[in-house]
């Protein structure tokens, strides 16, 4: 009896594995998949890549193999495991960010994506699977305006301090991400921006300010970051530094003194009993120049109207 027993033990054992796997032409990969990864496949099969109607996806192209290889099969075979049967898992960090990104690259060629191989993200070891939650269907955090900053600010640690200062882009509030004025894919812009220049971006919404102007002002024309620090400031409106300070740094040396609160030198004080020093208390080069970004003003040479 012991014997009978032991037997049906090991034949149990035997087949216990065997028995998880399709037989052949009647389970598909998300079916030997979603065995152990069921969220993943449930995710997969809500999203875009498990489209079956569209010859582009990763569904009518093998499902699950199409991304994760081959390896998949014999990784379900063996019971699982981190890096067992040779799949190709994108969470592995000994596989390059190059390679994992070439997968994705197979497919997703078009449109900003053709300059991904020179963009920052590429060139630092940043691969799709860095950000993206492939699996995570219409829940993808870097997709969602919501959570994009979330995403991007786990690297980029300095931007994120920056968009807590009292003056900055109304990131928090919903109104803009991250990719209003960045293209994470790469771009031929400065700093991955969506435009060619910083100016052209900032027209995007600031279009008041893009001219053309009968009276320019040099540093506004050439990047409105000479003055402006884009992602947050402690100074109103994300100004680099406090008025007259910002404007003294390229101002050094004009009709007013250096020291504008004082008054000295300054016309007497329009009102009868006042002072300049009055006047100027607590203000700075824009109450008097207040067109600072440029004028059409016919008497607008000096930014004043």
């Amino acid at each position: 009896m012991l014997a009978i027993l032991s037997a049906a033990l090991l034949f149990w054992a035997w087949v216990a594995p065997a028995a998880a796997q399709p037989a052949s032409g009647k389970e598909s990969p998300e079916q030997v998949c979603a065995g152990c990864h069921e969220d993943y496949v449930a995710g997969y099969a809500a999203s875009k890549h498990g489209v079956t109607a569209d010859a582009r996806t990763p569904a009518s192209k093998g499902s699950c193999l199409a991304c994760h290889g081959q390896g998949a099969l014999e990784h379900a075979k063996q019971g699982g495991g981190k890096g067992v049967g040779g799949i190709f898992s994108f969470s592995d960090p000994k596989v390059p960010a190059e390679t994992k990104a070439a997968v994705c690259l197979d497919c997703h060629q078009s449109g900003p994506r053709v300059n991904w191989q020179l963009s920052s993200h590429a060139t630092n070891d940043v691969a799709c699977s860095s950000c993206h939650s492939v699996h995570s269907g219409d829940k993808d955090k870097v997709r969602i305006k919501a959570t994009q900053f979330q995403v991007c600010g786990s690297c980029h640690k300095t931007q994120r301090a920056q968009i807590n200062y009292p003056s900055h882009h109304p990131i928090k509030e919903g109104k803009v991400v991250c990719s209003s004025c960045h293209e994470p894919h790469g771009s031929v812009g400065p700093n991955m921006l969506k435009k060619e220049t910083v100016n052209e971006t900032c027209y995007g919404c600031h279009t008041e300010k893009r001219g053309p102007l009968l009276w320019e002002h040099p540093p506004v024309r050439e990047s409105c970051v000479n003055c402006h620090t884009p992602h947050g400031s402690i100074n109103a409106p994300l100004l680099k530094a406090r008025a007259p300070w910002l404007c003294q740094e390229c101002h050094s040396a004009q009709f007013h003194p250096s020291t504008l609160y004082s008054g000295t030198g300054l016309p007497p004080a329009a009102q009868p009993g006042g002072t300049a020093a009055q006047q100027l208390l607590a203000r700075s080069c824009l109450n008097c120049h207040t067109q600072v970004h440029g004028s059409n003003h016919p008497s607008g040479p000096r930014w004043t109207r």
